[in-house]
C-alpha cells in the first residue's frame, strides 16, 4: 500500500510541475507586440507593417476601421462599454479593429505595447494615439483612433467620460499636453 501511495504522490507532483511550465510559456508568448489577425493563412508577423507608408489594402482596412468607429459618435460614455448603449475609449478601438478581424488587447495601456511606435509626422488614418491623462499611476490610460491626418490637422475619435464618443484634434491644449505616443498596428 505504501508503494502505491508513493507512486500516486509522485505522479501528482509531476503533473503540477508540468502545468507550471506550460503556463510560463503561454505568458511569454502573450508578451509580444504582434497584433493577432483572424486569417489562418497568414505567416507569423503579418498584421504589423514596419514601414511609414501603407499599401492600398492597408488604407482600405484603415478606412473600414474608421468608418465603423464613426458610427459611435455621440454615444454616451460607459466604463467597460463596447456597444451603442455605452462605450469607453479602449472599447471603441477594440471593437473597431475586432470587427475587421484584428484583435487588440482590451485595455489602452496594453494596446500601447502592440504594433510599431511612430512619429507624429508619420501618423496616418487608422493609427492609434495614446495619452496619460491626470491619473495617480502616471500610466497610459486613454487611446484614440486617428481619423484624419494632414500637415495642419490631426483628428482622432475617442470616448471621454464627460462627453462620450467625440472627435478631437491633437492641437487642443489638453490632448496635446497629455499625448504620449502614436502607434501603427496595421
Amino acid at each position: 500500500m505504501n508503494k502505491l501511495h508513493l507512486l500516486i504522490s509522485i505522479l501528482f507532483l509531476l503533473s503540477l510541475v508540468n502545468c507550471k511550465s506550460s503556463k510560463r510559456a503561454k505568458n511569454k508568448k502573450a508578451s509580444t507586440n504582434k497584433v493577432i489577425t483572424k486569417t489562418s493563412t497568414e505567416k507569423e508577423g503579418d498584421g504589423i507593417y514596419n514601414s511609414s507608408s501603407k499599401s492600398e489594402n492597408e488604407f482600405s482596412k484603415a478606412n473600414e476601421i474608421v468608418k465603423f468607429a464613426k458610427q459611435f459618435k455621440g454615444v454616451r460614455y460607459k466604463w467597460g462599454g463596447t456597444t451603442k448603449a455605452g462605450m469607453d475609449c479602449s472599447g471603441l478601438v477594440y471593437e473597431s479593429f475586432r470587427v475587421n478581424n484584428i484583435y487588440l488587447p482590451r485595455i489602452s495601456g496594453d494596446m500601447a505595447k502592440k504594433g510599431q511606435k511612430i512619429t507624429l509626422k508619420k501618423v496616418q488614418e487608422g493609427d492609434l494615439l495614446f495619452f496619460k491623462t491626470k491619473n495617480r499611476r502616471n500610466a497610459i490610460n486613454h487611446v484614440g483612433l486617428v481619423i484624419k491626418s494632414s500637415n495642419k490637422t490631426l483628428e482622432f475619435i475617442h470616448a471621454t467620460s464627460s462627453k462620450g464618443v467625440i472627435i478631437s484634434k491633437l492641437s487642443e491644449v489638453y490632448w496635446h499636453k497629455s499625448f504620449v505616443e502614436a502607434r501603427r498596428v496595421l
